[in-house]
C-alpha cells in the first residue's frame, strides 16, 4: 500500500486536471477520496494512502515531481491494410503504471504502428511523466521518428510529425528499436484488442 507524503491540497489538484472526480472523505480524519485506474486514493493531512490492485495509475498522477517511465507500444493489423489494433504499456520503478489495447478501424501495419507510439505517449503525458524512454519492435517507425529514415507516404508522415509534438512535451525522451520478445505485452494487448469481437 503505498503512501505518498506531499500537499494534499495540491494533489487533489492534479487530479482534478486529470479528469479524476474527488470526492469528499468517508472520515473526520480524511481530507478527501478518489477512486482511479483500479485503485483508490485517501487523503489524510500530509500524506495520500493509495489501495487498490493497480496502485500505480493514480500514483502517477500524484506524483509532483512528474518522474521516468518506460513506455512500450505495437500496433497489429489483420491484412494489409485491414482491421487494426494498438497496444503499449507504461512501466515505472514501481511496476507498470498503465496499459492497454484498442482497436483503430482498418489501417496498414506502419498506420496501427504509429497509432499505437502515439496512443502510447498521450496516456504517458496525461499521467504527467516527464522522462520517457520509448520502445517498439518496428524498425521503421523508430529510424522514421529519430529521422534516420524518410517517410515517403504522406499519412505516415504526419503521423511523424504528431509522434515528434508529443515527444517535444516531455522533458527528456529516448525511442530505441528493441527485439519483439522485448516488446510481447505490448503485442499481446494489440492482438487480444483485435480478437475481441
Amino acid at each position: 500500500m503505498p503512501v505518498i507524503e506531499c500537499d494534499v491540497a495540491a494533489a487533489r489538484e492534479r487530479l482534478v486536471e486529470a479528469g479524476v472526480d474527488v470526492q469528499e472523505g468517508n472520515t473526520e480524519h480524511e481530507r478527501w477520496r478518489a477512486s482511479h485506474g483500479g485503485a483508490t486514493a485517501v487523503a489524510y493531512d500530509g500524506k495520500v494512502v493509495i489501495q487498490g490492485d493497480s496502485p500505480a495509475v493514480i500514483q502517477g498522477l500524484l506524483r509532483e515531481d512528474g518522474g521516468r517511465a518506460h513506455v512500450y507500444f505495437d500496433g497489429a493489423a489483420r491484412g494489409n491494410p485491414g482491421p487494426a489494433a494498438v497496444g503499449y504499456v507504461i512501466v515505472t520503478g514501481d511496476g507498470i503504471a498503465a496499459e492497454g489495447g484498442e482497436r483503430i478501424g482498418r489501417a496498414t501495419n506502419n498506420q496501427a504502428e504509429y497509432q499505437a507510439l502515439i496512443t502510447a505517449l498521450e496516456v504517458a503525458r496525461d499521467h504527467g511523466f516527464d522522462t520517457v524512454e520509448v520502445r517498439g519492435d518496428s524498425e521503421l517507425i523508430v529510424k522514421q521518428v529519430r529521422g534516420e529514415y524518410d517517410a515517403n507516404d504522406p499519412q505516415l508522415r504526419e503521423h511523424r510529425v504528431t509522434v515528434r509534438e508529443l515527444l517535444a512535451g516531455f522533458d527528456d525522451w529516448s525511442l530505441s528499436h528493441v527485439p519483439r520478445e522485448i516488446n510481447d505485452r505490448a503485442d499481446d494487448l494489440a492482438n487480444e484488442a483485435l480478437d475481441d469481437d
